[in-house]
């Protein structure tokens, strides 16, 4: 199923991530929340933390320091 979290607003976001290539050919794993469940659900990583935004609601996945 994978990892989900339900902002202040009440909605309900589905953690993802994919494989990128960057300019310099550099592959990096990158993780956005959607409000449906997709093929590239995932499990919150160990050592990462989720953040709002508390003006709009916005979800995202920082390190933890």
């Amino acid at each position: 199923m994978g990892y989900s979290h339900e902002n202040s607003k009440g909605v309900t976001y589905h953690l993802n991530s994919k494989n990128v290539v960057l300019r310099g050919g550099k592959e990096q794993r990158i993780f956005y929340f959607s409000k449906d469940v997709r093929p590239e659900a995932c499990d919150l990583p160990e050592g990462y933390n989720v953040k709002e935004n508390p003006r709009n609601g916005f979800l995202t996945v920082s390190r933890k320091k």
